[in-house]
């Protein structure tokens, strides 16, 4: 049954990947802005929605009738990808492709995620937007996909490419840390790949301002859309990681830094993945933080 409008309500904003952990942020960050109707894979929280099915996207953005889309889906196993291709694909490119069109039609702004696996890593400074891009695995091909489907396809969007997400709530490094490190004494951690720590929570609240301002009218997607780096400043190899968070953390532990080969896994990875923030920085009028400073603010909520 479609949601019926009224004529003074706020806006409404359709989140879809409402129980991952961007999404978990974003539910709170974006109810400051609106009516946040959420949408989640597995039902968690709000209706469940089949991305794997075009007519279930369809239903729901019919049925809520939104002011603005936030995708926070993706389908994020990068090693099961590799055997997994089509879900992968699906997932991450045909039905970023299907919201495109759906909200191209209303006229309505769309935000969506990627990621620094769409890079080779073969360079030795921070990634630019409009670096030629080189995926080494089915994850990052199938993000790829997404983009170009969604910048090609007319529709108001902004895409924030982000890197080594982590925050208090689903599966990521931060938490598989703290779990291994009152687990095990000694852990073994690459430190030959390098990239920028980002908590989700960051990502949700420059989401939230950004979409504020083209909600209010102050940015014209026409103007400003497209592709952005977004992620926390500075860089740090796995290793440096773990090693922050088990000092910040208080826990005790030994780490060992080994290189990826002693590590091997079914997709490849790129060594050096940091993004450059300036653009998005000189446009909206922000400063990224530090991942460190991000990191310990992290670590105090979960006090």
């Amino acid at each position: 049954m479609t949601i019926e409008r009224k004529t003074t309500e706020r806006p409404r904003i359709l989140l879809i990947g409402a129980n991952g952990q961007v999404g978990w942020e974003l539910r709170r960050t974006l109810a400051t802005l609106g009516n946040v109707v959420t949408a989640s894979l597995e039902g968690e929280c709000g209706p469940i929605i089949d991305l794997m099915d075009p007519l279930s996207l369809r239903r729901l953005v019919d049925e809520t009738q939104p002011d603005a889309l936030v995708n926070a889906a993706a389908y994020t196993a990068v090693d099961k990808a590799e055997t997994d291709q089509d879900t992968a694909r699906r997932i991450n490119a045909d039905a970023v492709g299907e919201m495109a069109e759906l909200v191209a039609v209303r006229g309505i702004p769309l935000i969506h995620y990627s990621t620094d696996f769409v890079f080779s890593g073969e360079i030795d400074r921070p990634y630019r937007e409009d670096d030629l891009t080189g995926p080494l695995n089915v994850y990052g091909e199938t993000k790829l996909a997404g983009e170009q489907v969604l910048l090609n396809s007319g529709a108001q969007a902004l895409i924030f490419r982000t890197s080594w997400v982590y925050g208090i709530r689903g599966a990521n490094f931060l938490l598989t840390m703290l779990r291994l490190l009152q687990e095990r004494d000694e852990l073994r951690i690459v430190d030959d790949q390098v990239g920028a720590p980002t908590w989700s929570r960051m990502l949700a609240e420059v989401t939230a301002l950004v979409l504020y301002r083209v909600l209010r009218g102050e940015l014209d997607l026409a103007d400003v859309g497209g592709l952005y780096h977004l992620t926390g400043s500075g860089q740090v190899s796995w290793y440096g990681f773990a090693s922050a968070i088990l000092e910040e953390s208080g826990l005790e532990g030994k780490l060992i830094p080994i290189p990826s080969s002693e590590y091997p896994a079914p997709a490849l990875r790129p060594r050096y993945s940091v993004l450059d923030n300036r653009r998005v920085q000189d446009t909206f009028g922000l400063t990224m933080p530090d991942w460190r400073v991000s990191l310990r603010q992290c670590l105090e909520e979960r006090i």
